[in-house]
């Protein structure tokens, strides 16, 4: 029988990651080894402070629906980490709690973007944002960010892109798949752009506190009216506990919770007593420290894969990404990735995941796998590119 078929799934493409993921695994059940740099989840197990908590919280029987914005107390303990680390106040009414960032990213598309309405995303960029979009039957446009520019589009980038439709742009700092950052001012002056012209701002700061030289401060430092995503899957190490968050600018929030209500009634009530622990000192000893372990890798990463014939025209500030230009090695990014997944037993990710500037010339790779396994890695793809 022939099911109906939505035309909105012609534009949105599957993770070419997770195809080399599955042949991946495929070659592991063959008794293969693969070092893992394709795909951009922490090696790191949740932290016991924050595991006892979402335990207690099974074990006293908080198993029922939360508010559809959360529990009042995660929202107020996210509003005191703004306060904390960037000297920002948030009203906590403007703080949802999602089903992982995804459920943030949904709600904030779905706040402002109506079919056929544009909205401006970095090309390289994540690709679920494009998919985002296009899931609402709205335009995603990219925006050429180039290295030049360390992959950060700036209002004349937006200007090139803008048309009569547009209603909003999305960026993201640090930034998926290249590590980089919003310069300071940067963001603002997005912001002010695009208010001139009624759109508004999406900031996707998922990486925020992995951060490996002097820690900015968000979004909501220079500009209140911005819509910002967060998640508790990367600093916070919660990835398959799904749990996010959105700040909605003032006078959002009804119309926020209405769709929060609609879209997915709440986040997971465990998941969220859980992540109370994330701001109590214990777990955030155990985060620093793991944040110091990624500046260790990403330190001897960038000179190792640099030695081994990649380019990385922009170096990373934050997240636990390379992304290199690998031009000089083939003239196809994806044959490549195969071809280091097949003969040299190491996965890493094509740049067609993350958009079409240049993509056939640049990989990423995921520094989410232990020091020592990362130099194996590096050995390996030495080894077979010498060849």
């Amino acid at each position: 029988m022939a099911y109906p078929r939505a035309r909105r799934l012609d534009h949105i493409k599957p993770f070419r990651v997770m195809e080399l993921l599955a042949r991946a695994r495929e070659l592991e059940a063959q008794g293969r080894d693969i070092v893992h740099m394709e795909v951009g989840e922490p090696d790191f197990p949740t932290a016991e402070p924050v595991v006892e908590a979402g335990v207690r919280a099974l074990r006293e029987g908080r198993t029922g629906y939360t508010p559809a914005c959360g529990l009042p107390e995660l929202r107020q303990a996210i509003a005191a980490h703004y306060r904390r680390t960037s000297g920002v106040v948030v009203d906590p009414s403007r703080i949802l709690i999602t089903p992982g960032a995804s459920g943030a990213l949904l709600l904030a598309l779905a706040l402002v973007a109506d079919a056929g309405d544009g909205v401006l995303v970095p090309d390289p960029g994540y690709p679920c944002n494009r998919h985002f979009v296009q899931h609402l039957d709205a335009r995603a446009i990219p925006v050429p960010a180039t290295a030049e520019r360390r992959f950060q589009p700036g209002p004349d980038d937006l200007e090139k892109a803008w048309d009569a439709r547009c209603v909003a742009a999305m960026v993201a700092s640090p930034a998926n798949p290249t590590g980089t950052m919003l310069a300071p001012g940067q963001g603002a002056a997005l912001h002010d752009w695009l208010e001139a012209r009624r759109g508004v701002l999406i900031v996707d700061e998922i990486y925020h506190g992995l951060v490996y030289g002097a820690a900015p401060p968000t979004i909501l430092a220079e500009r209140q009216s911005v819509l910002v995503v967060n998640s508790f899957s990367k600093y916070f190490g919660m990835t398959g506990w799904r749990l996010g968050w959105l700040v909605v600018p003032d006078g959002m929030q009804q119309d926020a919770e209405k769709l929060a209500q609609n879209l997915f009634i709440a986040a997971s009530t465990p998941a969220q007593y859980a992540a109370l622990a994330c701001f109590e000192q214990p777990a955030l000893d155990i985060f620093e420290r793991r944040r110091l372990a990624f500046a260790e890798r990403r330190d001897w990463l960038l000179q190792a894969v640099r030695e081994i014939g990649f380019r990385l025209p922009a170096e990373p500030e934050g997240a636990f990404y390379l992304y290199a230009d690998s031009s000089g090695l083939a003239a196809d990014s994806q044959a490549l990735c195969h071809g280091l997944l097949e003969h040299a037993g190491v996965a890493i990710t094509p740049g067609l995941d993350f958009g079409r500037m240049d993509a056939a010339g640049h990989v990423r790779f995921a520094y989410t796998s232990s020091l020592e396994r990362l130099q194996l890695g590096v050995d390996r793809m030495a080894e077979w590119l010498q060849r």
